[in-house]
């Protein structure tokens, strides 16, 4: 039932930036850093990888689409060094531009954030830490960082 959303998800960015996936080989990962390990490590480096999927975000609205400019994993208990991921962003012309952010990857549902003007998944990081050369990703705000609205919108959940 799941992957059924997604597909939906996929017409809807398809539709919504003009894109034409109709060759593309579609992977639907699954939830989370090893689902995305073992679903992506056999893809070459080198492809065109389009990341299209759900997120949360505190205060953008629902049912709205951001292009991400930059991920990085959120772990708000403490502070490390580590990289900051920058997936390709497309070139726009007039008003088709998405509003772009910070993508932050958890590997929990985020129920609360003090961030605000980002969104929340649960795979994107561990994609990028892949390597891809040519990233790019598409996220559409499926709830407002609550677990509930999430699962009514992604899988018909009363």
């Amino acid at each position: 039932m799941a992957e059924e959303g997604e597909r939906s998800l996929l017409e809807k960015a398809q539709e919504r930036f003009g894109l034409d996936l109709s060759d593309a080989q579609i992977i639907f990962t699954g939830v989370g850093g090893i689902n995305i390990i073992r679903s992506l490590a056999d893809v070459d480096r080198e492809a065109e990888v389009f990341n299209i999927g759900y997120a949360g975000s505190a205060n953008f609205d629902l049912n709205s689409w951001v292009e991400v400019t930059e991920v990085r994993l959120n772990h708000p208990n403490v502070t490390y060094a580590e990289p900051v991921l920058h997936p390709e962003t497309l070139p726009w012309k007039g008003a088709n531009r998405p509003v772009q952010a910070v993508c932050y990857t958890n590997t929990d549902f985020v129920l609360a954030s003090d961030y605000k003007d980002c969104v929340f998944d649960m795979e994107l990081a561990f994609i990028a830490a892949l390597g891809f050369k040519h990233l790019h990703s598409f996220k559409y705000v499926s709830d407002n960082l609550s677990l509930h609205a999430y699962h009514e919108l992604t899988h018909g959940v009363e």
